[in-house]
């Protein structure tokens, strides 16, 4: 069986690690990066806490020893599904089953000016850009002409109140706390403002009551202002401008609001549903399709314990890929498939140093403060793709806990040169390319 996967996320490498080495598979893993990223410690990249190599794993390392894996890098431009094909912009690559793992992008809700000015934080690259940014911002506040400026420099919205948005303000509110005053003494750090905007009525809303409270308590505990029940209409680069009409001037806009799976061009449009998933039966398989399957936060199932479809979370798509690699063995047997049906085994988030929540639904459980955040740090851990990196994790934790600093608030800016002359990018280049 020739199998085709594209995306090289949660889904589609715990899937081909499971395939390797089965006799009767070939497969081929797509993907437009030659690395895994883990896209839970995303922030702690954008805040300096880590590395960018810390939490990327090359996928061809995951697969040393392997005989019946095949790795490309190429970004896939369209599914031939009545060929059984997927053109890729160096070629084609012909399958017998196609997996689709492709994952989700940021949503802006097709809003242009958000798309042109906000910073999504959806890839490695993405959170290298925040760090960037962030940085700068206080290297400019220095020698800002005025005080108005000065406030936009030194103000931060982040644009939901997920998981991603909880975390992210908790990180740079612990920057504000204990690192940026020491590099920057020449700045007033009483003046700079932290906003999370939420336009349900809660933080955390897929979690508990309990810890929808607790985050928001542990946020404004650390001095960020959290808006609920507050939608951001529109951000020209200089003023957020939320739906109750308040105007907040600001330099930096990091959206963390939502998310949309990455559906290929060739997919039927019938089978797309809200935010952009596609829909699958209780075997990951695509409808009216007998051989295409669709995993993780691309796919949307209906089950009896989840009717409108399946969180976006990491714990969904590799219980979906391990299921399916299942189904793939007891097929080739000739075997009866078995039905897809998540188990919920809780969820959690870090909100800052020493700050976490954690939901566990059996037995019925919720923790918070320290413990929490120890459960948070071991199971990330845990899930972090190779031991390397596993060990260069943790020696930065502990080393950020002990020193209450990260030394990686490094701007990296493209340069070139012409001629005999030497070019550097400006520096208030908005998104610049950057040379990790």
């Amino acid at each position: 069986m020739k199998v085709l996967i594209v995306g090289g996320g949660f889904a589609g490498l715990k899937l081909a690690r499971r395939l390797s080495n089965k006799k009767g598979f070939e497969v081929t893993l797509l993907d437009r990066f030659n690395f895994h990223q883990f896209q839970p410690l995303f922030y702690q990249v954008a805040t300096s806490s880590l590395d960018a190599s810390n939490i990327s794993f090359p996928l061809r390392k995951a697969f040393h020893g392997t005989r019946n894996i095949h790795l490309r890098m190429s970004e896939m431009q369209k599914v031939n599904v009545a060929e059984n094909k997927v053109i890729t912009e160096n070629g084609e690559i012909e399958y017998d089953v196609l997996v689709l793992a492709t994952g989700a992008d940021t949503n802006f809700f097709g809003n242009a000016n958000l798309i042109e000015h906000a910073f999504p934080m959806k890839s490695t690259v993405e959170a290298l850009q925040i760090r960037h940014r962030l940085i700068q911002n206080f290297e400019e506040a220095l020698t800002a002409s005025n005080e108005q400026v000065l406030q936009k420099l030194m103000t931060i919205v982040i644009v939901g109140g997920g998981p991603t948005g909880v975390e992210l303000s908790g990180a740079i509110a612990d920057m504000k706390r204990f690192v940026l005053p020491k590099d920057y003494p020449e700045l007033d750090f009483s003046k700079m403002k932290i906003y999370l905007i939420e336009g349900s009525p809660r933080t955390l809303g897929t979690m508990s009551e309990k810890s929808s409270q607790q985050s928001q308590h542990y946020l404004e505990k650390l001095g960020v202002t959290v808006v609920t029940n507050t939608v951001v209409k529109d951000y020209d680069g200089e003023n957020v401008i939320l739906n109750n009409g308040t105007i907040i001037p600001s330099s930096m806009v990091i959206w963390a609001a939502g998310v949309k799976g990455n559906v290929p061009a060739g997919i039927d449009p019938s089978l797309v549903v809200r935010g952009n998933r596609i829909k699958v039966d209780r075997f990951n398989q695509v409808l009216g399709t007998s051989n295409v399957y669709a995993l993780g936060d691309l796919a949307y199932m209906e089950t009896p314990l989840y009717p409108h479809g399946h969180p976006q979370v990491a714990s969904v798509a590799i219980a979906q890929a391990l299921q399916l690699a299942d189904n793939f063995m007891l097929q080739a047997k000739g075997e009866k498939l078995k039905e897809f049906e998540y188990h919920d085994k809780g969820s959690l988030a870090t909100v800052g140093r020493n700050l976490a929540v954690v939901d566990i639904p059996k037995p019925k459980l919720h923790l918070g403060g320290f413990v929490a955040w120890l459960v948070w740090m071991s199971l990330h851990l845990f899930l972090l793709v190779g031991v390397k990196n596993r060990v260069f994790v943790f020696l930065n934790w502990v080393s950020n806990y002990f020193t209450y600093d990260q030394s990686l608030r490094l701007i990296f800016r493209e340069f070139y040169r012409e001629k005999t002359k030497l070019v550097v990018s400006p520096p208030t280049q908005k998104k610049p390319e950057l040379v990790n």
